[in-house]
């Protein structure tokens, strides 16, 4: 192994490898590896300019015993950036440390470890390179050694019920409702971000912990130390990115269903809403208003005026949102001036299509700056145009037929190799366009991110969900765990998105019990397919806004007086927090916090908030218990040390303790942290 200081970053060369660590960002190292005679230049997700630091890099020799009995002198090389330490052995095996405390070791049992209990027969190496057949990528599997007593969180959002992913095998790959954002959060004290676009996998397990990407030209991570969550968040962003102010005026309440048809629809409920005495913020128009996918534009017989109807939900003070698919029929007149220009994802082989729902479907290519700019103009010309303040970028993961991530490529190269980024690069077709457009804060609405995601006005929610509440449950663990990832702004369909019967009591029991969560959450939304499909089509033709099914009713009012009426009263609950919200959203972007909180995000030193994910923080001040069994009236709550105030009684009650909290279908258990 030969080391060079290389003015101020750590060289390491070995075996036709070069290691480079260098500072980047306070208390934190950048780690690039390379079978390649120099590195590619990909900052990934790493987009902010660090801030300055002085590494400091030494060589030293040392004496260690041999795997034949003997003693070797070793030259280690040692690379410091404030708080956190790198030392690499002769072998290339990384060790980092805070302080003086090992954080995170490089998993090696081959002859020549860094210790002789790990000279064995194995022939299992650190960083094991595979060239792919026929390509210049190489296949990278990555180890570290596990420590039993660690517990891991954030990576993004996987809809299972483990919110510590220690012991977890998780799919780094985009899908409807699993969203790969590579960042994860250590008890013991540290972040790493895998900055690897690449599709793959990781295991958290109890003997070792495994980085695997199918194809990729480079290994690229980034590790900070610090001791909270808190700090390691904020360092994060410092070099990910961090989301802009959100806006005030969306604080409130949005309004969704599958699928409002026509202009008239929307009008109707937007004014049903006004004289109801309760203000929308924004109003959301999903999909198939258009002709064919890939058209981006209304369909006019159902909406012959959308400038008129954004101009009369502006004045009622209520933002449009509308629906963009990636998807593009071959039916549609941007299909083939696409396909010429290579905007479209092209296959390797078999068919040339991507996507089947309700069509014969190529998507586009957001890797290729053209197609960003192609999609921006056509949506500006037909959307943004008409006064539309803000795009839903549905199916963004996206959402293939078959993943079978193999079979697509992109402008820039495989889709095994940079597919992660997608969901990014297609936010930023609509949100450069709308800066350049003179948008002040960009706030869209997205189905998939990936890491840095959160400084493109992305608000992400958490896709497809079953109406159940075994869904629900989960769908706690993801917001966390996704705030965890650096990402603030996100939701989900209050009540899930598939509901067989909204007539069913159980659903509206969890309809309810999801809109007292939503309340404590980023984003107050509903949505939903509401079943069953009773409603005849509008017409006869097999395209267009009229032919597709839409679900039933989905607003306030929808589901009985009763529960509206809890309803109504929530709303009012979340309005009474506007002040809050904002100052919560403030933190998000000054310092990376997310708003729905982990519990040892604010008590770190509680051993007992490690364990909980049933509850949350939303902010510093709300400890919020959602219900998430059928029929359950009580629950029990953990209290940190300190003070709580129960919000149905007023009661205080002293902390360092667990309560057994009444909770009838008006009221999901809150308490306010009064000291």
């Amino acid at each position: 192994m030969r080391f060079e200081n290389d003015n101020g970053a750590l060289i390491c060369r070995h075996n036709g490898e070069t290691l480079r660590i260098e500072a980047w960002g306070n208390d934190s190292l950048r780690v690039r590896s390379s079978l390649s005679p120099k590195f590619t230049g990909n900052d990934w997700a790493l987009t902010e300019t660090p801030a300055a630091c002085q590494a400091q890099v030494q060589m030293t020799e040392e004496e260690s015993p041999n795997a034949y009995g003997g003693i070797d002198k070793q030259t280690l090389a040692t690379i410091t950036n404030g708080r956190i330490r790198a030392v690499v052995n002769f072998a290339g095996i990384i060790s980092f440390y805070r302080d003086e405390q090992l954080l995170l070791r490089e998993y090696y049992r081959s002859y020549g470890g860094t210790l002789s209990k790990e000279s064995r027969c194995l022939k299992l190496v650190n960083r094991e390179w595979k060239g792919v057949i026929g390509g210049s990528e190489y296949s990278l599997n990555l180890k570290f050694e596990s420590n039993k007593k660690e517990k891991l969180f954030g990576m993004g959002q996987y809809q299972q019920d483990c919110m510590d992913l220690k012991g977890c095998v998780l799919e780094l790959a985009q899908r409807n409702s699993q969203i790969s954002v590579p960042f994860a959060v250590s008890s013991l004290g540290y972040g790493f971000l895998w900055n690897n676009p690449a599709v793959g996998r990781v295991t958290f397990g109890n003997n070792y912990y495994e980085w695997i990407a199918r194809s990729t030209k480079e290994m690229d991570y980034w590790i900070t130390a610090a001791d909270t969550p808190k700090q390691i968040l904020e360092n994060y962003t410092a070099v990910t990115g961090r989301a802009e102010m959100f806006p005030e005026n969306l604080m409130g309440l949005w309004q969704c269903k599958l699928r409002y048809r026509t202009q008239d629809e929307v009008l109707t409920v937007a004014r049903q809403y006004q004289k109801e005495g309760i203000k929308i913020d924004q109003i959301v128009i999903d999909f198939f208003h258009w002709t064919v996918q890939g058209d981006w534009k209304f369909d006019e017989k159902y909406w012959p005026d959308p400038k008129a109807m954004v101009d009369e939900l502006h004045s009622m003070g209520i933002k449009v949102i509308v629906s963009v698919w990636p998807s593009v029929d071959r039916k549609s007149e941007n299909f083939y001036p696409m396909q010429e220009k290579g905007l479209l994802i092209r296959t390797e082989r078999g068919a040339a299509q991507t996507y089947d729902y309700q069509g014969d479907c190529v998507e586009i290519d957001p890797f290729n700056p053209e197609t960003r700019k192609y999609v921006w103009d056509v949506c500006r010309k037909n959307y943004y145009d008409y006064g539309i303040d803000a795009f839903w970028l549905d199916n963004s993961e996206p959402d293939y037929g078959v993943y079978d991530f193999e079979n697509y490529r992109y402008h820039i190269g495989p889709a095994l190799a940079v597919s992660n980024l997608y969901p990014q690069l297609y936010s930023r077709a609509f949100y450069d366009g709308m800066k350049e457009a003179g948008t002040g804060t960009v706030v869209n609405l997205l189905r998939c991110a990936w890491a840095g995601s959160q400084k493109y006005g992305n608000v992400v929610w958490s896709g497809d969900v079953p109406s159940t509440f075994e869904a629900f449950a989960d769908q706690i663990q993801c917001g966390l765990n996704m705030g965890l990832a650096g990402i603030p702004w996100w939701t989900t369909d209050i009540g899930g998105f598939m509901t067989d019967d909204v007539n069913d009591e159980d659903f509206r029991q969890l309809l309810i019990r999801w809109y007292q969560f939503a309340v404590y959450s980023p984003v107050l939304r509903m949505h939903g397919d509401r079943g069953p499909y009773t409603i005849p089509p509008l017409d006869e033709r097999d395209w267009g806004g009229g032919y597709l099914h839409t679900g039933q009713p989905n607003e306030l009012w929808s589901y009985g007086e009763d529960n509206y009426a809890i309803m109504k009263n929530y709303y009012d609950v979340r309005i009474s927090m506007h002040d809050y919200i904002k100052q919560l959203y403030e933190e998000a972007h000054t310092n990376g916090s997310p708003l729905l909180r982990a519990m040892f995000y604010e008590f770190p030193d509680d051993a007992k908030c490690w364990e909980l994910q049933d509850q949350y923080m939303f902010g510093s001040k709300y400890l919020v218990a959602p219900i998430l069994h059928l029929n359950e009236w009580k629950r029990e709550v953990y209290l940190p040390s300190g003070k709580w105030k129960l919000t149905s009684t007023g009661e205080v009650c002293e902390g360092g303790q667990s309560i057994n909290v009444d909770a009838p279908i008006t009221y999901m258990p809150v308490f306010e942290r009064i000291q």
